[in-house]
């Protein structure tokens, strides 16, 4: 093959993230952002064998500037992606080289999780008051995602044979097409099996009287009988998140990040949590533990009396 027009190249190359890699919605779109704003920097009428590193270079230097000034981490990515697509381009023959092979960008620090404290966790699960079938739907999500430490995507994708209450499972389809089992807690099967129950039968017998004609798989739905989306449960969250005063920013991630917090707190190894958050790399799930060690460094401060924070100063 031979070099192709640059946006016909990306085009092929989201494709094939899609198609072959199984990459998720959320994962095309970023590439797609990030490899547009590339390919504005170069102008018209580019091929894929005639961007430079001198160019790249260039580009991530107006990532700095006044008006932009993204944070290391998101030049990084931005990098990544562009790094991916010359790779592709290389393996489909339609470039000699990758520009972007030469190209380091910023190491970003990884800052450590934000999590929300077991008192705080708590008082978010109860914020969906009463029987209304949009409460207990509300209830059953907030504990599923805080027992299971789900990513908001599997959550809104769990499909009713996905999940058995009687075993305490739930079957997630996470990154990459990988299935995984995750276990369940009393608290979550119990709300779960109430919006089983009483919710969602409700909700789909208002739908079918307002026209709904196919039942859905999907375990949580909209009042209206169809799909949830990330957005929908976002806003949601943060409904909740204010009803319950919670300091900060509340998000379906800092739930996930509360919940492995939670489990190594509480004595659980790391190949388990790995397990259970569908890490592929360890090295990933490793973070959990700085924040572990943190927090004992915290106790062991306030209670030894050894320690200098509770040491008495000498007179």
């Amino acid at each position: 093959m031979s070099p192709i027009a640059l946006p016909t190249a990306i085009d092929e190359f989201l494709l094939h993230l899609k198609l072959e890699r199984a990459a998720s919605p959320h994962t095309v779109a970023a590439y797609r952002r990030d490899l547009a704003k590339f390919e504005k920097h170069l102008g018209e009428g580019r091929h894929t064998n005639d961007w430079t590193r001198n160019e790249l270079e260039a580009f991530v230097k107006t990532l700095s500037e006044p008006g932009v000034e993204l944070s290391p981490r998101s030049v990084a990515r931005l990098l990544s992606a562009i790094r991916s697509f010359g790779k592709w381009c290389l393996r489909e023959q339609l470039a000699t080289h990758n520009p972007a092979d030469a190209v380091t960008g910023p190491k970003p620090g990884r800052p450590l999780p934000v999590f929300l404290s077991e008192t705080e966790a708590e008082s978010l699960m109860v914020a969906p008051e009463g029987h209304e079938p949009l409460a207990v739907r509300d209830r059953a999500m907030l504990e599923l995602l805080y027992a299971s430490g789900l990513r908001v995507s599997e959550l809104i994708a769990v499909k009713l044979g996905d999940v058995e209450l009687e075993r305490g499972i739930v079957r997630v389809t996470g990154k990459g097409q990988k299935t995984r089992l995750v276990p369940l807690g009393d608290e979550a099967r119990d709300a779960i099996r109430a919006w089983l129950a009483t919710g969602r039968p409700e909700l789909i017998a208002r739908a079918t009287r307002n026209g709904l004609r196919r039942l859905p798989d999907a375990v949580f739905i909209s009042a209206r009988g169809g799909p949830l989306t990330r957005q929908g449960f976002w806003k949601n969250l943060k409904r909740y998140a204010n009803k319950a005063e919670l300091p900060g920013e509340t998000s379906p991630h800092k739930l996930r990040h509360s919940f492995a917090t939670h489990l190594l707190d509480g004595g659980a190894d790391l190949r388990s949590v790995q397990a259970m958050l569908g890490h592929a790399d360890i090295a990933t799930t490793q973070i959990y533990t700085h924040v572990s060690q943190r927090r004992l460094r915290a106790v062991y401060d306030r209670a030894h009396p050894l320690s200098s924070a509770t040491s008495e100063p000498k007179s």
